[in-house]
């Protein structure tokens, strides 16, 4: 009986470290049609998803979002580098809109978008250094 209990306790520690776990950084783009003002956008994602960035690179962001949209009527859509649609929402709230996006992009489908670029490994045979003269 004190396994199962101790198993159990063991159980809810490692699944409550799991759901502390930071979010890996995000960056995204913000299309250059969108309507809804980024500092708009920014002010509710400083508060609902802290590891989301927004950056004026498209080529260093994971994720383009259009957002269209006013007061009541906010529609977004998030795309995946290379141009796939992945996510959308409706929403009669700006930061409902955002908060739905911090969601999309932080879920195991959302994470598992974003292509993380590693550097080259190093050459497994440095050249020989150059002949010296004595």
């Amino acid at each position: 009986m004190k396994r199962i209990i101790m198993a159990a306790v063991l159980l809810m520690l490692g699944s409550a470290g799991a759901a502390f776990a930071q979010a890996k950084p995000i960056k995204i783009y913000i299309a250059p049609n969108s309507i809804v003002p980024r500092p708009e956008i920014m002010k509710h994602m400083v508060d609902k998803c802290p590891n989301v960035s927004i950056t004026l690179e498209p080529k260093k962001s994971d994720f383009m979002l259009e957002a269209w949209g006013w007061s009541g009527n906010y529609r977004f859509t998030v795309f995946q580098r290379g141009g796939t649609a992945v996510y959308g929402t409706s929403t009669m709230r700006l930061s409902s809109a955002v908060k739905d996006v911090c969601k999309f992009v932080n879920s195991p489908a959302g994470q598992g978008m974003v292509v993380r670029e590693t550097p080259p490994p190093p050459p497994s045979n440095p050249p020989p250094p150059p002949p010296t003269r004595d």
